[in-house]
């Protein structure tokens, strides 16, 4: 532990960056929030689960070197940003639908047909893994909280941001599916899904018009 003293003040800022961009509205809080608030404590901890399945995914090629890979395959990026921006784009095409059923409309086929908590799982990852805004989040925290000449402490910087993000993403969903606040949705649902529905696709616009 007192090996780690000197770069804990290093540490402590890639946390505290770790926290920020997590936690700040995007289109993972979003989908969690909304599917939380939708279909309850189980579903949201199921996208959520897969949101954090795809982080750490990167979180791990950013460790074994992904930016030389990157260097080396920049077609790759490109190809996932579009896949990204289209992906982002269907979230926003399915919220506008659900927005616009009238009540009667919108009750049966949740009733009928809610997503298995695979496909939510799915959902998350698929939402983090198409982002690449997501993959130079991480090496920047890579970059960030590893000292050059003290790999030994990229470990304790992931294994911190893991614990974070579960403590993050896992709040939302816990917090939004509470009954209080799944009795708003319901009483305000068309509006909610409209909003949704504009996030998703100005995330998406937006990633596919980014430049990398």
């Amino acid at each position: 532990m007192s090996t780690l003293l000197p770069y804990l003040p290093q540490l402590m800022v890639a946390w505290g960056a770790y926290i920020i961009a997590t936690a700040s509205p995007g289109p993972a809080v979003v989908a969690i929030i909304s599917t939380a608030i939708s279909r309850g404590r189980n579903a949201g901890l199921a996208l959520a689960f897969g949101v954090l399945t795809g982080s750490y995914t990167w979180a791990m090629l950013a460790a074994a070197g992904l930016s030389a890979l990157i260097r080396s395959y920049g077609n790759a990026l490109f190809i996932l940003k579009i896949a990204g921006g289209l992906y982002l784009l269907w979230l926003a095409f399915k919220a506008l639908k659900a927005a616009m059923r009238k009540e009667t409309e919108n009750a049966l086929p949740l009733e009928k047909q809610p997503p298995t908590l695979r496909r939510l799982y799915f959902k998350g990852l698929g939402i983090h893994l198409t982002n690449p805004k997501a993959i130079f989040s991480w090496l920047t925290l890579v970059s960030l909280g590893t000292p050059q000449d003290a790999p030994h402490v990229m470990p304790i910087l992931i294994g911190g941001c893991m614990v974070l993000g579960v403590i993050i993403f896992m709040g939302f969903a816990l917090l939004f599916s509470v009954e209080p606040v799944h009795r708003g949705y319901k009483r305000a649902r068309r509006w909610i899904e409209g909003a949704m529905a504009g996030f998703f696709a100005f995330a998406g616009l937006r990633l596919l018009t980014a430049k990398l």
